[in-house]
C-alpha cells in the first residue's frame, strides 16, 4: 500500500489555493473520499487538524447537501436527486471517522435507516437513482449492478449487528447474481476489488476478485501505464477511474508496478477538457497515492 504523503499534503494545498477542494462545489462522492483521506491524515500523522477538518467537512456536506432523508449528489444545479452508490460511500466514510468519534457511526446508521427502505426493493435489487426527496425513482434509471454490494459493505462497516436486517436483505440480492455479475468497466472493477478485499473468504468476494483481474488484464494499455475504460474502448482514458483501480489493486495486494505506472502517467497527463480541475480527479489521485484507512487493516466490520 503507497504512502506518499509529502504528495497528499502538497495536492491539498494546491486544491484549496485554486478553490478547488474543500472550498469547491460540494459533490457527494469526492467529498466522501476526501473524508476518508483526512481520518487517514490523522492516523498517520497524528494531527488532531485533520479529524479537525474531518468534522468540518461533515458539517459542511450535511448543510449543503442534506435534505429531509438522505443527501443530494451535488451542489451543482445538475447533480440533483440522489445515487445510492454515493450515499454508500459517503455511510463508508462516517464509519471510519466513526472509528474515531462513535457519534459518527450512529449518524450513518440513521442514515441508513432513511435511505435503505426507499432504495432498496426485496428480491429485487438497489434503484441506483431516487428522486430528491425519495419519493420514487429518477425518470430512466433502474436496478444499480452493484449497489447491493456497495451496501452489504457499508452497513457492515457502520454496525453489522445495528444493521443485521438490511445486512441481510443486501446479501439476499447479492446471492442472485454474484456467479453471473460481469463487470466490464474500470472504475466499476476498481471499486469491486475494494469491497471484496473486506470479506476475501466469501464466495462472492473470490470470485468477483478473480474475475475483475482477469478483465483488468486485457484493458492494460502498455505502453504507457494505464487501465483502459472498457475492453471495447481501447483509447478512452479517464484519471479518476483509473485512480478508483489503483485503490481496487492495493485493496487486493497485487500489481504494485502497475499502479505506481499509472500514478506516473496521469501525473504528466491532461484531458484537455474540465476534469483537469474537477475536485474528483485529484482527491481520487491522493486516495491512489495514499489510500489509508480505505484498506482493511484500518478496521473491518463492526
Amino acid at each position: 500500500m503507497l504512502r506518499h504523503v509529502d504528495y497528499v499534503l502538497n495536492k491539498l494545498d494546491w486544491m484549496r489555493e485554486e478553490r478547488i477542494w474543500p472550498n469547491g462545489l460540494r459533490y457527494l462522492w469526492t467529498d466522501a473520499f476526501g473524508l476518508v483521506l483526512y481520518v487517514s491524515l490523522y492516523h498517520e500523522l497524528g494531527e488532531e487538524r485533520w479529524l479537525d477538518e474531518a468534522e468540518r467537512l461533515v458539517a459542511d456536506v450535511e448543510r449543503v447537501l442534506g435534505r429531509p432523508r438522505g443527501l443530494r449528489i451535488g451542489e451543482a444545479p445538475d447533480r440533483d436527486g440522489q445515487y445510492f452508490h454515493y450515499l454508500a460511500m459517503w455511510l463508508f466514510a462516517l464509519a471510519r471517522l466513526g472509528d474515531l468519534k462513535p457519534e459518527y457511526r450512529q449518524r450513518g446508521i440513521t442514515l441508513v435507516r432513511e435511505i435503505h427502505p426507499a432504495f432498496v426493493r426485496p428480491g429485487r435489487g438497489v434503484i441506483w437513482k431516487m428522486k430528491e426527496d425519495l419519493s420514487k425513482p429518477y425518470p430512466g434509471y433502474g436496478l444499480g449492478a452493484m449497489d447491493a454490494y456497495d451496501g452489504y459493505v457499508a452497513y457492515q462497516m457502520l454496525d453489522q449487528e445495528a444493521l443485521a436486517p438490511e445486512v441481510a436483505q443486501m446479501h439476499d440480492l447479492m446471492e442472485r447474481d454474484w456467479r453471473t455479475l460481469e463487470i466490464d468497466q474500470d472504475l466499476g472493477l476498481g471499486m469491486m476489488l475494494w469491497l471484496a478485499h473486506f470479506f476475501p473468504d466469501e464466495p462472492w468476494a473470490k470470485a468477483q476478485t478473480k474475475r475483475a483481474l482477469a478483465t483488468l488484464e486485457t484493458m492494460w494499455i502498455d505502453p504507457p501505464g494505464y487501465f483502459c475504460r472498457a475492453p471495447w474502448l481501447r483509447e478512452t482514458k479517464f484519471a479518476f477511474t483509473n485512480y478508483g483501480v489503483s485503490l481496487g489493486l492495493q485493496a487486493a495486494g497485487v500489481w504494485p508496478e502497475r499502479v505506481e505506472r499509472l500514478n506516473a502517467f496521469f501525473a504528466a497527463w491532461r484531458s484537455g477538457d474540465e476534469y483537469d480541475r474537477e475536485a474528483i480527479t485529484w482527491v481520487m489521485a491522493c486516495t491512489s497515492h495514499f489510500p489509508g484507512a480505505f484498506i482493511s487493516p484500518a478496521g473491518g466490520p463492526r
